[in-house]
């Protein structure tokens, strides 16, 4: 291929993924992808300088700053890192420095996976948050800022000024608790705390950035009046005295290969940190040799950033477990022969869907590798080779939950149960059955569902319509008063309009607005029942695969089992 023309592919690629990386929050390729991708351009500019450009992805930071938020022009830069692969790439940056300078102190910190920000305070008090944007400009996020419990509001010492520079994150115990709660809602889930982070943090509204529990690690001063300091080592202990959450399992070291076994180290606890790290940064500690460096027109020349690669090991798939989520989805996940992944001992991991275990041929027995590149969950990279006498992996026909017949909708990479009853999905279809546009049973929350569920007092949506106050007593935090408001809420619910109660059952494809088209054409739920495809498609609005999903959902006997249900409590 002509190397212009590559060229040209790969900064559109990186342009394109830039995109989704740092504005959408949304990426469609790992950090290491991305990184391998950019290491090939720059590869390529080096080689042919006269093809570089000022709008290529390796002259500047790639995102940019929102129109959801004013822009913020930041008076001292937020440069990104230099990224380093290999242990020789970075002893050699070490030396290239040291031969200027002799041999310096260096500083290691972890590379927190999040998302960056500049914090200000003049005297000594929060004025103004910010995001990096493109490096130049980013974003004002200061309310969402404010919601961040170690971000402090007040400094003990009442500096003129003072900006810093730190890395928004969410620990993993809050993105493991995000995805449920997300998983729960029947919503898109996170892909990794990174994503949750910056998705969070740019919220329009403060209350959900707040409900996200984000944390933060500051890791630079980007300028300071009325304090003078020698060193990075000196600056982040300043920021502690402060009441600043610095970056924490740093060290001050000389040797470049004593810094190399502190990196090692360092990629050894991942996975058992508490929060993502994608690798660890080396700084010169001497402030005033970090001005005589200074910069290029990207990154600064004292500081790199070490990325580790995605870790692999060899293991053998012992069996294939399928789970039904509370959506319905038949989820398989490899159990495997132990083995240590990222600090970590990993013996199960997602095969992701049927579509996943065909296309890599994945069988029970079969010797495969397994990668966990940051992730919370590890996966299967490929099949190293097949057991002896094995056989290609069948999917269930049937929910290993329930027994109903499982459905693959055109165009989905999905199998899913779509029985209303079925025990795996009840959480998820209480919640629905009660919610605000569906039968708007006040007072049944997330909370209050899951303590009926949990306690057996409901394994039906139709078991709401039998609850009384004695049950609803022996539920925690729910006193006489608040038991009687929801009864009395629950009694309402049968008076809805009709279409309430279709779009409360939850059939997969039909919402609100599906559900009050439906309602206008069918008039009782005895005519549900009835309807052929051809009476659903005749709607306008209602294509073949709405149709489908609406027939075969009452064609159920769980359906039929739960409307008697209904019918009987007087809906």
């Amino acid at each position: 291929m002509d190397i212009q023309k590559q060229i040209e592919e790969l900064r559109s690629l990186l342009s394109y993924h830039n995109g989704l990386y740092y504005n959408n929050d949304e990426p469609e390729i790992s950090d290491f992808e991305y990184d391998a991708l950019m290491n090939q351009l720059k590869e390529l500019e080096a080689a042919h300088p006269e093809l570089i450009t000022a709008d290529s992805p390796t002259q500047r930071v790639g995102g940019a700053a929102s129109l959801k938020f004013s822009a913020v022009t930041h008076s001292v830069p937020m440069e990104s890192l230099q990224d380093i692969f290999s242990p020789e790439e970075m002893e050699g940056f070490m030396l290239k420095i040291n031969a200027e300078y002799g041999q310096l102190e260096y500083v290691l910190e972890p590379k927190i996976d999040g998302l960056s920000v500049a914090l200000e305070y003049r005297h000594g008090r929060f004025v103004r948050g910010s995001t990096r944007g493109n490096g130049l400009v980013g974003e004002d996020v200061s309310e969402n800022l404010q919601t961040i419990a170690s971000i402090p509001r007040e400094l003990p010492v009442k500096l003129p000024y003072l900006e810093v520079r730190g890395e928004v994150y969410m620990p993993m115990q809050n993105f493991i608790e995000l995805v449920e709660a997300q998983e729960l809602r029947g919503e898109k889930t996170a892909k990794n705390p990174r994503n949750a982070a910056a998705g969070a943090l740019r919220q329009k509204d403060a209350a959900v950035t707040a409900s996200r529990k984000l944390d933060i690690f500051v890791f630079n001063i980007q300028a300071i009046e009325g304090r003078e300091l020698q060193t990075h080592s000196e600056s982040l202990s300043f920021l502690e005295e402060l009441g600043f959450k610095v970056t924490p399992d740093r060290a001050v070291l000389t040797e470049p290969h004593k810094i190399m076994e502190g990196i090692q180290s360092l990629g050894e606890k991942r996975g058992t940190l508490g929060f993502d790290i994608d690798g660890a940064v080396v700084k010169v500690n001497s402030l005033a040799i970090r001005e005589e460096l200074g910069s290029t027109s990207k990154f600064p020349r004292w500081a790199a950033a070490f990325k580790y690669p995605p870790e692999e090991k060899e293991t053998t798939l012992l069996d294939i477990e399928i789970n039904v989520g509370r959506t319905g989805v038949l989820t398989p996940t490899g159990i495997f022969e132990p083995v240590q992944l990222a600090g970590t001992t990993v013996s199960r991991a997602t095969l992701h869907n049927a579509d996943f275990i065909a296309e890599k041929d994945v069988r029970i027995g079969d010797r495969v590798i397994l990668r966990k590149a940051g992730e919370i969950i590890p996966e299967v990279v490929s099949v190293v080779e097949h057991a002896a006498a094995s056989a290609p992996y069948e999917y269930p026909k049937a929910c290993p939950s329930c027994g109903a017949e499982t459905i693959r909708e055109e165009g989905e990479a999905a199998i899913r149960c779509q029985n209303p009853e079925c025990p795996a999905q009840l959480l998820r279809n209480i919640i629905h059955f009660a919610s605000r546009n569906a039968m708007d049973i006040e007072g049944l929350g997330e909370a209050v569902a899951k303590q009926l569920v949990e306690s057996g007092l409901v394994s039906s949506p139709a078991d709401i319509y039998s609850l009384n106050e004695e049950a609803l007593a022996s539920l925690e935090r729910m006193g006489s008063k608040s038991a009687q408001n929801l009864l009395a809420a629950i009694e309402k619910s049968k008076q809805n309009d009709f279409y309430r109660l279709i779009y409360a059952l939850g059939i997969r494809n039909i919402g609100e607005k599906a559900a009050k088209l439906l309602c206008e054409n069918i008039h009782s739920i005895e005519g549900f029942f009835e309807a052929k495809i051809e009476d659903v498609t005749a709607i306008e609005g209602f294509g073949q695969v709405m149709a489908e999903s609406l027939i075969s959902f009452f064609e159920l006997p769980q359906t039929a089992h739960l409307i008697g249900l209904l019918k009987e409590h007087g809906l």
